[in-house]
């Protein structure tokens, strides 16, 4: 078969069930079947010939997302399977003193139905105060809402938000995980008070059009309580439903795309200078020394006059948490998923990738295929002109 181009495209069976597998001429695919992720082999028009078509594993790339309407800067780096499609960004709104900025993303396979999604986080002030009699308002553009566990805010706010209007809705499971707040957002905070920190994940599932879905939630909760002394009450509280992460896939296939969804959120970094211009954004937001402002776009150019001192106190303060920030990330995907962390030549550093393959390869562009096949060689198996270097566990 041969599609635009004159590009061949391969109809494949898959080698775990042996089911047909969609014609493609990407470098990975997902088999609808059985949830398997797997990467095509042989150039084009050598399949065949005697060739084996398909192994099992995934072919990933990297993938940077940008702030184009606000910084100007790059927001994170991640890796992505070969041929997915990806959709949202950054959003700001400077109202919101306490959150002005949003990131809700989406990346999916457009030959199936696996999705990874990042949320977008929500602020609330509540507790004592004025937070107890205006309920239900606004103030400095945070929901006034009283503050709750984990499993409460993804029944009452994440699900009826972000999934309420899906057909047929209905959870299958939902699970408290405390130890999820400490595993991906740490301890105490820097300053603004006393924390409390929750989380929750959960199993659900609902139509999609004809088909099926079965996706993935998990949430924390975080709460931050400082005293303040005021005629109408003793604290000022203001918390977070935050680090929404979903991963989605075909009913009954869910569990056999953990390890595609592990490699993708643990290869997520944030960009040190971003997260720098954001806290500073809240900053001056919170001292009112950008109120001038009026459009969005303008925020790069605020942010390009900042003092170079400021900047480097938040990019260090950054730094300073990186370091406990990966083992918590680290802690987190591994509740997923367990993963193998292999040596980068390229790049001079170490990688998690799943572990049930036993077999990694790295590229120049900074692209990885792991398998379980060790005849695999992609310097002969694929159509790629780049050098691909095979990695050692560490």
């Amino acid at each position: 078969m041969v599609g635009d181009g004159g590009v061949q495209v391969r109809a494949l069976k898959c080698p775990q069930c042996g089911a047909e597998l969609p014609a493609t001429t990407v470098g990975s695919v997902v088999c609808q079947y059985c949830g398997s992720s797997l990467v095509l082999t042989g150039r084009p028009g050598r399949a065949g010939q005697g060739e084996e078509a398909v192994v099992r594993g995934m072919r990933l790339t990297p993938f940077t997302m940008g702030d184009p309407g606000g910084t100007g800067l790059p927001v994170f780096k991640m890796l992505v399977p070969v041929g997915w499609e990806m959709r949202g960004g950054v959003t700001w709104n400077l109202q919101n003193v306490g959150m002005p900025a949003t990131l809700a993303y989406q990346l999916w396979n457009p030959n199936g139905l696996e999705a990874f999604e990042i949320l977008p986080n929500m602020n609330f002030t509540g507790g004592g105060g004025l937070g107890g009699l205006f309920s239900g308002g606004k103030q400095f553009g945070a929901e006034v809402r009283q503050p709750m566990d984990a499993p409460s805010a993804m029944q009452q706010l994440v699900i009826p938000r972000y999934r309420g209007s899906m057909q047929g809705l209905q959870t299958v499971k939902l699970d408290h995980v405390p130890e999820l707040a400490d595993q991906v957002a740490g301890g105490q905070g820097d300053g603004m008070g006393i924390r409390q920190g929750d989380g929750a994940k959960v199993r659900i599932t609902y139509s999609l059009g004809n088909h099926q879905i079965e996706e993935e939630i998990y949430a924390v909760v975080e709460v931050w309580r400082t005293p303040m002394a005021t005629m109408l009450g003793g604290e000022s509280v203001f918390w977070y439903v935050d680090y929404i992460v979903s991963f989605r896939a075909g009913q009954g296939k869910l569990d056999a795309a953990a390890d595609l969804f592990t490699v993708m959120i643990r290869s997520l970094k944030v960009n040190p200078a971003w997260k720098a211009a954001y806290e500073q954004v809240i900053t001056q937001l919170a001292q009112a020394q950008i109120g001038h402002i009026k459009q969005i776009g303008q925020i790069g150019a605020q942010y390009a006059e900042m003092g170079a001192q400021m900047r480097e106190e938040n990019l260090q303060g950054f730094y300073e948490r990186g370091a406990s920030g990966d083992r918590r990330s680290k802690d987190w995907s591994e509740t997923i998923r367990d993963v193998e962390t292999y040596y980068d030549p390229y790049k001079g550093m170490e990688v998690e990738l799943p572990s049930d393959y036993g077999h990694a390869w790295v590229n120049s562009q900074g692209e990885y295929i792991v398998t379980d096949s060790a005849n695999f060689n992609p310097n002969v198996d694929t159509d790629s002109t780049l050098n691909w270097e095979q990695m050692q566990p560490s």
